[in-house]
């Protein structure tokens, strides 16, 4: 049976990090950057925080490429802003493939997520952005079972916590 990681939490916490390290621990795996698949969309693009339409299309085209992945039997991982509702979303779209679907959200405290944040070079930082999205964490009522700390934890801690995890399966 295949498998589908869902790699979330707020900008700057370490998601694609942790989502290239995980791919590469399986035979048969894709990496899909949910990022992106968003600036895919050169003229007209919106961001997505600010355009439910502009979301969909991100959230559609990933639906696509995954399922995809998942018919030639490769195992996917999707590195992207991910709240409960989507994942749930997500995993409904791809229940006819009979994928297991894992949902984790990394966390980590506010300074270590904004000086990750300042790590970055500048057109990739996300400043306040990272904060307001760790506010909608945890207004989204994401269960605890997803969350994974990341905080004191090496990457091969937290890839190895996501593959033998059945918490994090929906």
């Amino acid at each position: 049976m295949n498998h589908v990681y869902i790699i979330s939490g707020p900008a700057g916490v370490g998601k694609s990090t942790t989502s290239k390290q995980l791919v590469q621990r399986f035979s048969n795996s894709a990496y899909i950057s949910g990022d992106y698949i968003s600036h895919m969309h050169v003229k007209g693009r919106q961001k997505p925080w600010e355009s439910k339409e502009e979301l969909a299309l991100i959230w559609t085209n990933l639906l696509a490429l995954t399922r995809n992945f998942l018919a030639q039997g490769i195992d996917v991982v999707i590195d992207y802003v991910t709240f409960p509702n989507e994942a749930l979303w997500l995993k409904e779209q791809l229940r006819e493939t009979f994928a297991n679907v894992s949902y984790v959200v990394l966390w980590t405290d506010r300074e270590t997520l904004l000086a990750r944040d300042q790590s970055r070079i500048p057109e990739h930082r996300m400043g306040e952005r990272c904060l307001i999205l760790m506010n909608e964490f945890l207004e989204s009522g994401v269960e605890k079972r997803h969350i994974v700390n990341n905080n004191s934890r090496s990457i091969e801690q937290v890839v190895e916590m996501i593959i033998s995890g059945e918490r994090y399966i929906m």
